[in-house]
């Protein structure tokens, strides 16, 4: 089937004429229903991406579908999300791979998931852990909506500041409160040279981190940074950036395993 024809299952971004976006999936002999009229589902599928359709009410409404950002920021949630500013620089910071084997904890509403999941492809294996089971299914749901197919990955409930069962895993991506519990197992599970990346909001937290980091002496290339984003205004006669910018979401640390610090070489740090 071609990618950009809508067909029955899928899901379509429908987008207004204010700009904004409204989330559909598309079912035969049903409708889509806003303040601005109604869509019958069967106008869209089978059509291409882009196309416009008029509303019952003669408001113009373009469909395409949804990009891994935008379902992400308008998807069904139970907590709070990472969101795409954030995803796209774990995906480099963290240097997921194709066929990466990699351990999550704290998918939550699971946007982290689907971003690591686009990453690391269908050759590599993802194991996502949560406390709760109402995250993991809402994780589980959202991961099914927007990748297609059974894509590679093993939900888990469980606590990994106790323990994990994997090893020999590329990288490990953390969402939780005090992620230096995991430090000491992490660095277990861990290949040589691999990545931890850990997701905090508060600048103690990742002071906290740094310190345990470093007295675990199995983890070296330590590095914490923030990302911000600033949008821009480009009328026909003013160009400004936005009132508005998306500041400060969390901090990103990250650390590599290495060899451990003999007596000798504590030493001479």
């Amino acid at each position: 089937k071609p990618r950009y024809l809508f067909h029955d299952g899928d899901h379509g971004l429908a987008i207004d004429r204010k700009g904004r976006h409204y989330l559909v999936k598309l079912k035969s002999d049903s409708s889509f229903e806003t303040h601005l009229g109604n869509v019958n589902h069967n106008d869209v599928i089978g059509k291409t991406e882009g196309i416009r359709i008029k509303s019952s009410h003669g408001h113009w409404l373009i469909f395409v579908k949804p990009t891994m950002a935008e379902f992400i920021r308008i998807m069904p949630r139970i907590a709070n999300i990472i969101y795409p500013k954030d995803l796209g620089a774990i995906i480099t910071l963290a240097d997921l791979f194709p066929g990466a084997r990699v351990l999550e904890a704290g998918c939550g509403s699971g946007s982290m998931t689907i971003a690591i999941l686009r990453a690391i492809g269908e050759t590599g294996h993802l194991f996502s852990y949560d406390i709760r089971k109402d995250m993991i299914n809402m994780a589980e749901a959202n991961v099914s909506a927007i990748i297609p197919g059974t894509p590679p990955v093993n939900f888990k409930i469980g606590d990994v500041y106790k323990c994990t069962e994997e090893v020999n895993l590329d990288r490990i991506i953390l969402d939780l409160p005090e992620p230096w519990h995991t430090l000491p197992h992490a660095s277990k599970s861990l290949v040589p040279g691999g990545i931890i990346l850990c997701f905090l909001p508060t600048i103690l937290q990742v002071h906290k981190l740094v310190q345990e980091s470093r007295k675990q002496k199995t983890f070296a290339m330590i590095n914490t940074v923030e990302i911000l984003i600033r949008p821009w205004h480009l009328g026909d006669r003013s160009v400004r950036p936005e009132q508005k910018m998306v500041g400060h979401t969390g901090f990103l640390t990250t650390a590599r395993k290495v060899d451990a610090l003999d007596h000798e070489q504590t030493q001479e740090l």
